[in-house]
């Protein structure tokens, strides 16, 4: 098997969607409160589709599990990343995820931890990224008491921002702003506040908030991230966060570029331009908005033409 797996993914209407995946990448979304896309997903909540060659039409769960040769005979009966695109036109709640211990225990399924690179975001637009609370007895009373403004480290954000979102984190995606997100295979959420809303049935969403403070690091503290970027054969290469969970790059390319396996197999997912992928020489059209495996028997390969692309392993 030498060819790239093209997928298609599957949407997710959220409380706080809009219509950003459409305007921005011409899906066909199913209604303007499109919140997420799971471009690159294995898990049971919403398995990504295989386009093209021999596995068209399979799931990638499946394949995970019946074809472990795409994937360098990877351990696990879990593909370990998932890869969205996430449209907040309003705020996410304020929210934590689990670590691997914890969400196996509770939950039945990997930890969370995330990274986001911003796609889009408004003038002004903001994220949650950490909090205030210096104990876990502070944390339990500043949200008790509501005192969000006090308890919530706020950041003004901007197109290309990079942040590395462990597990543990308090943490929210601010209205405006599109990102794509590399994370661990998991929909393991605790939402700590969400601002009061109330849903179409005229009920709240559900808090968790013994949850949040079990799993909530205090006191908060950001990643040292070492981001480097390398002129390669024919592109830049950035490399934005590589640890245990996943490492993400980030790649430009303007005309052709040569690429060498340096993984047992490669998410990639095309954030603008148009242009070709070569494979053993066979050509594949790729374009924004596109997101494809290269699996394990594909040692090398060129793309031709301007693309900016997202690209992810396992581990480090």
């Amino acid at each position: 098997m030498t060819e790239p797996l093209f997928l298609s993914g599957v949407f997710k209407e959220k409380i706080w969607g809009g219509e950003q995946l459409k305007a921005l990448f011409d899906y066909a979304i199913p209604s303007e409160r499109t919140g997420e896309m799971w471009a690159i997903s294995a898990h049971t909540n919403g398995p990504s589709t295989v386009q093209n060659g021999p596995f068209k039409g399979k799931q990638l769960d499946e394949l995970w599990s019946t074809h472990k040769e795409l994937f360098g005979n990877a351990e696990g009966d879990v593909f370990p990343l998932l890869t969205k695109i996430i449209d907040a036109q309003t705020d996410l709640s304020v929210q934590v995820h689990p670590d691997d211990v914890y969400g196996k225990e509770h939950e039945g399924e990997l930890g969370k931890t995330e990274c986001w690179y911003i796609i889009e975001a408004e003038e002004g637009s903001e994220i949650v990224y950490g909090h205030h609370a210096q104990t876990k007895e502070e944390l339990e009373s500043m949200i008790a008491n509501g005192q969000w403004d006090q308890l919530l480290r706020r950041k003004e954000v901007k197109a290309g921002d990079f942040f590395y979102v462990p597990s543990g984190t308090i943490h929210a995606i601010g209205g405006g702003i599109v990102i794509l997100e590399t994370q661990q295979s998991s929909d393991t959420t605790y939402r700590v506040y969400d601002y009061d809303r109330v849903q179409d049935n005229g009920e709240k969403r559900d808090l968790h908030i013994e949850d949040s403070v079990a799993v909530t690091t205090v006191p908060h503290i950001d990643p040292d991230l070492e981001m480097a970027s390398a002129e390669k054969d024919g592109y830049t290469e950035t490399t934005l966060v590589s640890n245990a969970f996943f490492t993400v790059k980030e790649w430009r390319t303007d005309g052709k570029a040569s690429f060498k396996k340096d993984a047992p197999y490669t998410l990639v997912s095309v954030l603008d331009g148009q242009g070709e992928l070569i494979v053993d020489g066979m050509t594949y059209s790729c374009s924004k908005g596109d997101h494809f495996i290269l699996p394990s028997s594909i040692e090398s390969w060129d793309f031709d033409g301007p693309l900016h692309m997202i690209a992810s392993h396992p581990g480090q």
